[in-house]
């Protein structure tokens, strides 16, 4: 069972407006997760282990190279710095997405060891992407932390698709248009119709 209370508290979230100098909203999620940051770098960059917790990844796994990520989008490698960053295309050049990974030294988890993990999305301006790939990396993070405590879950895709993730992420898409509204990235009318798209359950 998903602790659907737990799990959205875990992650930190934030969304950033479009700025004048025509900078893209970004949404950005930071947590806590409990293993070493070798041990994330590896789950997060490794195909074998990347197939345990997120869809198929093919293609030149290097800075430069091209991948694919099965049933979802593709995109290039623009920079890898081990154990600490990720910076990737995704879909296309507008959509950028870096994740970053930093020792935390104060957690008494896993022998004393834990990372964080802050991941940041800057998409085109508008608020249906918050609300699209803001719940996306929400059942990402959920899956990476189910890998990184030995919690099996089978095909990653039939566990995607299973009722209980799909119902975590619509109230994943809730705490977002939250964080959304009050950031000011969106009006009321927008989030509205944006909840009523991605969240129909929760909004009758």
């Amino acid at each position: 069972m998903i602790d659907i209370a737990d799990q959205l508290s875990a992650t930190c979230r934030e969304v950033r407006a479009a700025s004048a100098a025509g900078e893209a909203v970004s949404v950005l999620l930071r947590r806590r997760f409990p293993a070493t940051i070798d041990n994330v770098w590896q789950a997060v960059t490794e195909p074998d282990q990347l197939a345990r917790w997120f869809p198929r990844v093919t293609g030149d796994l290097r800075p430069g190279g091209c991948f694919k990520v099965e049933g979802e989008t593709d995109g290039v490698i623009l920079g890898c710095e081990p154990p600490h960053l990720l910076r990737l295309s995704w879909g296309d050049e507008r959509n950028v997405v870096e994740v970053r990974l930093a020792a935390d030294e104060h957690s008494g988890e896993a022998g004393g060891a834990a990372t964080i993990v802050e991941l940041v999305h800057a998409a085109d301006p508008a608020v249906a992407d918050c609300l699209r790939s803001g719940p996306g990396w929400d059942v990402a993070f959920l899956a990476l932390e189910r890998h990184l405590r030995a919690q099996p879950m089978g095909d990653p895709a039939a566990w995607r698709s299973s009722q209980q993730v799909q119902t975590f992420c619509q109230h994943s898409v809730s705490a977002w248009a939250r964080v959304t509204e009050a950031t000011g990235a969106a009006g009321e009318e927008q989030l509205a119709a944006a909840l009523r798209r991605f969240a129909p359950d929760l909004t009758g």
